[in-house]
């Protein structure tokens, strides 16, 4: 059975940084694009990041471009999200998912496979 599934997060205080980690089981990510996601408690699920399928074309959201770092290691069938320089309004739960395409998507509709979330908290 295919699964994506997100780990890394957790408590991080404002100004820190963590690394969120996407691994897929039961299928390959080589020929996907990967998105991250977010969704902050209220709020729509909002895009955060994504990459092709090579990992040599990635698009970032306005709010996080140049904190946030997405990467992939396809030999590892994982995708990751590191963030810098976290803020209290990071603070939400963050899907990784995949896309039935090669190209970096910044639209949630293009991704078929959604990791279940993980909940990244930003706290003093």
């Amino acid at each position: 059975q295919a699964h994506l599934v997100e780990s890394g997060g957790g408590l991080v205080q404002p100004g820190g940084s963590q690394i969120l980690s996407c691994a897929a089981s039961g299928f390959t990510l080589d020929s996907s694009a990967i998105g991250w996601f977010r969704q902050a408690p209220g709020k729509d699920r909002e895009f955060v990041a994504t990459i092709n399928w090579s990992g040599a074309v990635t698009y970032y959201a306005d709010s996080v471009r140049g904190r946030f770092s997405i990467s992939r290691d396809n030999a590892k069938n994982t995708v990751y999200l590191e963030s810098n320089a976290l803020k209290t309004e990071d603070t939400a739960v963050y899907y990784c998912a995949a896309s039935d395409g090669l190209h970096a998507q910044r639209t949630s509709t293009e991704y078929h496979f959604w990791g279940q979330g993980i909940q990244v908290t930003v706290s003093s």
